[in-house]
């Protein structure tokens, strides 16, 4: 996905970011989703696609019951941020795992 570098795109993306961590404490009434946090979105090009970035700690159990719940979740978070960010256009909300910070602690283990 070729990713939009332009003022609104970031702008937009960090509203995106803002908005959905909220929606996680407040709006969605998830267990699986206890303990997501996220970590960064990037927009693609048109602005229509965006991909949200989470972390998360645990087993492969618990990455993927939140993977699940995430996805589950999604046509409701879209909903709620085109009400939230009064946009006509809501971009569909793609979920990743982020696996910067475990990538570094392994890629540097004496650190």
């Amino acid at each position: 996905m070729k990713q939009a570098t332009s003022r609104r795109s970031t702008r937009l993306s960090d509203l995106i970011m803002r908005e959905i961590a909220q929606m996680l404490v407040e709006d969605v009434k998830d267990p699986r989703l206890e303990l997501v946090t996220i970590s960064g979105v990037a927009l693609n090009t048109d602005l229509s696609v965006a991909k949200v970035l989470y972390t998360l700690t645990g087993d492969e159990k618990r990455q993927a019951q939140a993977a699940a719940g995430l996805e589950q979740a999604k046509g409701y978070m879209r909903g709620l941020l085109g009400h939230r960010l009064k946009i006509k256009f809501v971009p569909e909300l793609r979920f990743a795992r982020d696996t910067f910070l475990e990538d570094m602690v392994y890629a540097h283990p004496d650190a």
